[in-house]
């Protein structure tokens, strides 16, 4: 980076969503995912980013936390998010006791966003009626928190008591997610971080007012201005024409799931991969363009590589990686 310039986050970003394939693709996929995730560690990446979604006919991650705990069993150094955790949809208890297990695996590595979904089959789904998932996430977060202080608590009518202990204290990095007024309130009110869904300073200055009024303090993980999902190659063109209907079936299946006047970073009205390319939220770059962003948007901004997305072929996703580990990263530092 050139003098005057903070390199931003660098973020490797899996959902294994993509066309339906068989059970023996899907291993593939899922293993490659570990796999780029160890180099993503040794080439000194910051972090994997994955997420939660169910009642889905394309593969979309359903079990963010499994899939973590085989990432941070097989690295060393990088963190892992869980963004969004459909945290309503899990029993609270059980829950505490995986991340616990999570966090003493990974020695405080695992960050989890807490969401409400907004897709209502997913809580149908689960035996869950949509109607209530504010107050189920009331009481998932707040059990979360007093099960892992390691000593008995009150849990619906009965005294129980959660183990192991963490490794973090006073708990797990736990985040509260979304766009909304109730969910700044409720993550003030708990004193919890809040990780709004896309770039809103004025949700952040409302959650600021909130911890004032509860007496409470905490910090907002603001997503930047523009967020983009990137895909490294040396001909971007023949990239697009090779590799952009990968984008464009996970652009639209996630444009399908958002009412309207939902609040997302990762946005797409694109009907096809032409108009894709133009929005510039899923881009194809070059090291060099992808240097360029990076100088653009210095430390408020966030690389973020999608390699597997949308059924990207693994090895085009391995291209991808390494363009980045290799060509881009080593300028960020310098």
């Amino acid at each position: 980076m050139s003098a005057g310039h903070t390199a931003p986050t660098t973020v490797l970003r899996f959902n294994l969503a993509g066309p339906p394939g068989g059970p023996t693709e899907l291993s593939a996929r899922y293993r490659a995912a570990v796999e780029m995730a160890r180099y993503a560690d040794d080439h000194g990446l910051g972090m994997i980013q994955t997420e939660e979604h169910h009642a889905t006919d394309n593969g979309w991650m359903p079990s963010p936390l499994a899939f973590a705990g085989a990432v941070l069993g097989s690295t060393r150094r990088i963190g892992v998010t869980v963004s969004a955790m459909i945290t309503p949809l899990h029993d609270p208890l059980r829950l505490a006791e995986d991340i616990a297990v999570l966090d003493l695996l990974g020695a405080g590595r695992l960050i989890t966003v807490a969401g409400l979904g907004y897709r209502p089959e997913e809580y149908a789904a689960h035996g869950k009626e949509w109607r209530d998932r504010g107050a189920l996430q009331d009481e998932v977060l707040q059990a979360l928190l007093d099960a892992w202080t390691g000593e008995p608590f009150r849990y619906r009518g009965r005294t129980v008591r959660v183990t192991p202990r963490p490794y973090t204290r006073p708990h797990p990095a736990l985040l509260v997610g979304g766009s909304s007024r109730p969910a700044a309130r409720r993550a003030a009110r708990l004193g919890l971080p809040l990780f709004p869904s896309a770039h809103l300073p004025e949700l952040e200055r409302y959650y600021h007012e909130r911890c004032a009024a509860a007496g409470t303090e905490g910090w907002v993980l603001q997503p930047p201005p523009r967020t983009c999902l990137l895909h490294l190659s040396e001909d971007p063109d023949r990239g697009w024409a090779e590799h952009g209907r990968h984008l464009l079936y996970e652009a639209q299946r996630y444009a399908a799931w958002q009412a309207a006047g939902t609040h997302s970073a990762v946005r797409s009205a694109a009907r096809d991969a032409e108009e894709l390319r133009e929005e510039g939220v899923y881009r194809i770059l070059t090291p060099d363009d992808c240097v360029a962003l990076a100088q653009e948007d210095g430390a408020r901004g966030a690389l973020i590589l999608h390699p597997l997305c949308g059924g990207m072929p693994v090895e085009e996703g391995w291209r991808s990686l390494k363009l980045f580990a290799e060509q881009v990263l080593p300028r960020l530092a310098g």
